[in-house]
């Protein structure tokens, strides 16, 4: 490693394999056992959170307390000590005995923090000592520099808060996406999907095919597209693909025009950015599906969740079974921290008052996305939908709910009505089937914290009752 190695580091950030320490804490060996756990990597010593260089004095004492905490590791962790100024640099290799353990328990990384878990949770993670990942393997046929592309390179690295310092071969070895071995450059897996001329050429699966059926039946297919040029373009064609076939809307207000998508165009692409991370990628005979119909869109990726994962635990836990992937998303800010994708997806589709996506798990994970209610402005098109009669209850309702969020007993007072079976059966189960209001916990109809809030189609019905008032 050499000081413009250093100065790479320093830039990226913290990231799953790389930590910075100020100096030796009560944490640092769960900062090794976790590196060990995952992907191997690197501790720098001397360096402040945010990336600043403090600086700590190389001694003797030092290194053998460093050297101390690994052997008292459980199995011992296999370390690198490098001096590069004022920094001690800490390479940790990857256990080929997992699950390893400090005095504290089991660790590893997800993004740039370390979690612990149990040995259970850790075995059932790595499935068997050693488990190979598809994403840090070499890849032996790839030859560099004939079947390296510098723009596919060049462009992540704009888009990456990394500086053009160094040479191009140092900067993949540090972030990971190749190696060195004597005078040869090999890349790894992942580096061929993200920066290979032909990534298909050594992946056949690495493609998005991007679909458009007639209907609701998917068997009539009026247009079909298969993006297999790299990882970032794939992503952005395959959103392309969705903005010529879905509609968009517009409400003038005061002179400015609003666009109103059909669908919620943020979290789709979180879910094609998390349906290519997290695919099964030893799984040759599929690749990941996007597909459009009268009333759905679908993304769909081979292999389910991963191990240790279950459905209960979408949104609330994460479990990568592509870091390196990851980590190099994460670097272009195509994803942030980790286990926030569902939760994003979610969130985005909610706070612009769509429909929560439905996810579907099992040989494939999907996420569904319901298009919104119906499209507004004078000249939009229309998704056809029987309205209810307006009347000065539902009217109050709805008001009510776009202050925000409300309980039953609260939109029942705003309507002034005092029998709560007859609000529910006239008032509230008509406004949910109408898609004017929708539940903030739709999965739990009975909860007791359920909350209901207006959607996109009842402002739209509010706005449109208001003029037709006026006129």
């Amino acid at each position: 490693m050499k000081a413009t190695d250093l100065e790479i580091l320093l830039q990226e950030g913290e990231g799953v394999m790389l930590e910075y320490k100020e100096n030796i804490s009560a944490s640092f060996a769960r900062e090794m056992v976790a590196l060990a756990n995952t992907a191997g990597g690197r501790i720098l010593l001397g360096v402040r959170d945010d990336g600043t260089v403090k600086g700590i004095a190389d001694t003797n004492a030092l290194r053998a307390r460093i050297q101390d905490i690994a052997r008292n590791c459980d199995p011992p962790v296999k370390i690198l000590l490098q001096r590069i100024g004022k920094v001690t640099v800490v390479m940790v290799r990857e256990s080929d005995a997992k699950p390893v353990q400090c005095s504290d328990g089991f660790f590893w990384r997800q993004g740039a923090e370390t979690q612990k878990l149990s040995r259970g949770e850790i075995r059932d993670l790595f499935q068997q000592a050693g488990a190979i990942r598809f994403d840090f393997s070499v890849c032996p046929h790839f030859r560099y520099p004939d079947d390296f592309d510098p723009d596919k390179f060049n462009d992540w690295l704009r888009k990456s808060t990394i500086s053009r310092n160094g040479a191009a071969e140092d900067i993949l070895v540090n972030i990971e996406a190749a190696e060195r071995s004597g005078s040869k450059l090999l890349f790894r897996n992942a580096g061929v999907l993200f920066f290979a001329r032909e990534p298909r050429r050594f992946f056949n699966q690495a493609y998005v095919t991007c679909l458009l059926f007639k209907g609701t039946s998917k068997v009539h297919i009026l247009d079909r597209k298969d993006f297999g040029e790299g990882f970032v373009s794939d992503i952005e064609e395959s959103m392309r693909f969705l903005e010529r076939n879905t509609r968009t809307a517009y409400r003038i207000e005061k002179l400015q025009r609003e666009e109103i998508p059909e669908y919620p165009m943020a979290a789709l692409r979180e879910a094609i950015t998390n349906a290519m991370m997290h695919r099964d990628w030893f799984i040759e005979g599929a690749n990941v599906f996007v597909e459009i119909s009268e009333d759905r869109i679908e993304v769909s990726s081979p292999g389910g969740l991963p191990k240790g994962m279950l459905p209960e635990d979408l949104g609330h836990k994460s479990v990568r079974r592509n870091p390196l992937i990851a980590d190099l998303l994460h670097r272009i800010a195509f994803i942030e921290k980790a286990g926030t994708g569902i939760r994003r997806m979610r969130d985005g589709a909610r706070n612009q008052g769509y429909c929560e996506p439905e996810f579907f798990t099992g040989s494939f994970f999907t996420a569904i996305f319901r298009p919104v209610v119906a499209m507004v402005g004078p000249s939009a098109p229309q998704v056809p939908r029987k309205y209810p009669a307006s009347t000065p209850q539902l009217l109050a309702i709805l008001n009510s709910a776009a202050l925000g969020e409300k309980s039953r007993e609260e939109l029942q007072i705003a309507a002034e009505i005092k029998d709560r079976e007859h609000f529910r059966k006239q008032y509230l189960e008509v406004l949910l089937s109408a898609d004017l209001l929708e539940r903030t916990i739709p999965d739990k109809p009975q909860s007791p914290k359920q909350r209901y809030r207006i959607t996109v189609a009842g402002r739209s019905f509010l706005e449109k009752t208001a003029k037709e008032s006026k006129s």
